[in-house]
């Protein structure tokens, strides 16, 4: 197994019950996202959050054995496989305005 994908199963076992949380939260959303958005941005920090520590964490130790030129290409590819799990990740924060026309009165 590749390092960055050994990385997201230690990631998903450490935080088990964070991801099991958000994965149902994520089909949720997939479904009705004006009704979920803003639990989905609220929920989807923490894992934005916890996914940016482990990303780092795996970035520092390729830097520490000398291949601090690959550290982008891993940092991608293990976004990449945070993607493939949660496609809808990128929608974490999104601000959404309803659009309303107000009546004119005459």
């Amino acid at each position: 197994m590749t390092k960055y994908k050994e990385y997201f199963q230690r990631m998903l076992g450490e935080n088990k019950e964070a991801f099991d949380e958000f994965t149902k939260l994520h089909f949720e959303y997939s479904t009705n996202p004006d009704r979920y958005q803003d639990k989905f941005n609220k929920e989807g920090e923490k894992i934005l959050i916890i996914t940016h520590e482990w990303e780092g964490k795996l970035c520092n130790q390729s830097e520490k054995a000398g291949f601090g030129n690959y550290t982008g290409n891993l940092a991608e590819k293990f976004q990449a496989e945070v993607k493939s799990h949660f496609p809808l990740i990128d929608h974490i924060g999104v601000v959404v305005k309803k659009f309303e026309i107000k009546k004119i009165k005459l």
